[in-house]
């Protein structure tokens, strides 16, 4: 039976209750979304089908953008449950959530994560800026003049001369990614602000703004390697001059192949990140479709098993695997949100 504290409205219960009649529903949860998040909600789902009597959900890695689309097509045993985010919710997928007749929607925050720009342990470490890091990845770049031209760029050293003469060559994720969406609004528009006639764009012109900080080069500088962490780390360790970009829990269970370079003179390490020293950080996130939970067996245990101290806790199984811990009120807020299913996603 789907209790009606979780829907919105009447019209989505109903709604609701079309999409499952006449069809048995999943004995299994099923998540998509971040691939990001992705380690942490397959230990969270191992465990959760070792101790309890409910099957292992299913996981599917497809980045935060992906997952949201999915999430968002409809209610019924066809869509997912859960997708996992390494970034909000945009108004637009609540829209279409919406419009698709999903009104109830619970938002957990799990944690941070700090994105790095990672090289061969064969190499040296690399000091860059947010600065550097723009002039690097940018489509269109200040030519000196007061105007903006088609990045030039082709060596690090023509950016700064302390930085290594090696071409640039950059992997990373696509425009579906969770942490192409932090990368771009943390590291590269932090360096597009550098620049006073950029930054005085964001009040005159907030689109334009958005578009030279936000648009990476297309000239095969930067690599899209898909949403695909494990590919990108052997195409470092293969080409010792390239940079990948990708979450820290990624680079701790990588440590042994990949180091993070430093990012305005600070290091990507769990201190740093904890702390917000480290410039280039994120939360995380998981959104729960709340009329499946009447349905769908175990999802509010799996909820449950994964706002647990014994998991996102600060000496949590998660924090092994690179996930950077809420403080405790934080954490206390989204488990209690998680357990009572809590709608806090609005228009």
């Amino acid at each position: 039976m789907i209790s009606k504290s979780l829907v919105a409205s009447a019209a989505a219960f109903t709604l609701a209750l079309g999409a499952f009649s006449g069809a048995e529903a999943r004995d299994q949860i099923r998540i998509v979304g971040s691939s990001t998040v992705y380690p942490f909600a397959t230990v969270v789902a191992e465990q959760f089908g070792k101790t309890t009597k409910f099957k292992t959900p299913v996981i599917e890695s497809t980045g935060s953008g992906g997952g949201l689309k999915l999430f968002c097509a409809g209610v019924g045993t066809e869509h997912p449950d859960i997708t996992n985010a390494s970034r909000a919710i945009k108004k637009s997928e609540i829209e279409r959530c919406a419009k698709n007749g999903i009104t109830g929607i619970t938002e957990v925050k799990v944690g941070y994560d700090g994105i790095v720009i990672a090289n061969a342990k064969t190499s040296p470490v690399a000091k860059l800026s947010k600065r550097a890091i723009f002039l690097a990845l940018a489509k269109d770049v200040p030519d000196g003049k007061g105007g903006l031209t088609a990045n030039p760029y082709k060596n690090w050293n023509d950016i700064d001369a302390s930085l290594p003469n090696q071409k640039i060559e950059v992997l990373g994720p696509p425009p579906t990614s969770g942490t192409r969406d932090a990368f771009v609004e943390l590291a590269m528009e932090g360096g597009c602000k550098k620049f006073d006639f950029i930054k005085a764009m964001k009040k005159a012109n907030k689109k334009k703004y958005k578009a030279v900080c936000h648009s990476i080069r297309e000239d095969g500088a930067y690599i899209e390697a898909g949403e695909n962490d494990v590919l990108i780390v052997r195409k470092l360790e293969a080409n010792p001059k390239a940079f990948g970009i990708f979450g820290f829990s990624f680079l701790d269970q990588n440590a042994d192949k990949v180091q993070g370079s430093l990012v305005d003179g600070k290091s990507p390490t769990f201190e740093n990140i904890a702390s917000g020293d480290y410039g280039v950080s994120r939360p995380l996130f998981f959104y729960v479709k709340n009329v499946h939970a009447g349905t769908i067996p175990g999802m509010k245990e799996y909820l449950a098993e994964f706002t647990s101290e014994k998991a996102w806790g600060d000496e949590g199984y998660l924090t092994d695997k690179g996930l950077i811990p809420m403080p405790a009120a934080e954490r206390k807020k989204y488990h209690n949100d998680a357990a009572d299913l809590k709608i806090n996603v609005s228009m």
